[in-house]
């Protein structure tokens, strides 16, 4: 496990910028953390790092954003509404990032569907505001430099 300290939403950004240099299609990333804990934020950081041009905003409501300017398709998801494993094996967002990144808010809701090899980020925000991000990866995220991006 790796921790990264942002004390604030830029460096936030900027770690996942330096991450999305890590990153290859088909790869999987799962956020988990609380309401307001930077997991958008993050996300928006990760697809700028990838060359997306346009503004990352959260899927809650629409459930799935697809961002294809950038270098490879990021895809961005929230699974918070959904109410079973079911209504995210509909979503299919596996075969829509094939070619991309996969991007998953609130996935400890459904860490059980997900690929061995998926890096885990665990977003907690202390008393002074500073975003802690805990990089836990499985598979061969193992084996990828990320105290190099971090």
């Amino acid at each position: 496990m790796i921790e990264v300290r942002c004390p604030d939403a830029a460096d936030t950004q900027a770690f996942a910028g330096r991450l999305a240099s890590a990153l290859r299609p088909g790869d999987v990333i799962e956020l988990a953390g609380g309401l307001g804990s930077g997991k958008t934020l993050f996300t928006g950081g990760l697809a700028a790092g990838l060359g997306v041009d346009e503004p990352v905003v959260s899927p809650s409501f629409v459930l799935v954003r697809l961002y294809r300017s950038g270098f490879m398709p990021v895809v961005h998801v929230d699974v918070y509404r959904l109410g079973s494993l079911n209504e995210f094996d509909d979503l299919d967002v596996f075969e829509l990032a094939r070619d991309g990144v996969l991007v998953i808010e609130w996935g400890d809701a459904v860490e059980q569907t997900l690929p061995e090899d998926h890096l885990r980020i665990e977003f907690a925000v202390e008393d002074d505001e500073t975003r802690v991000l805990r990089l836990v990866p499985s598979g061969t995220w193992a084996e990828r430099d990320l105290a190099g991006v971090a």
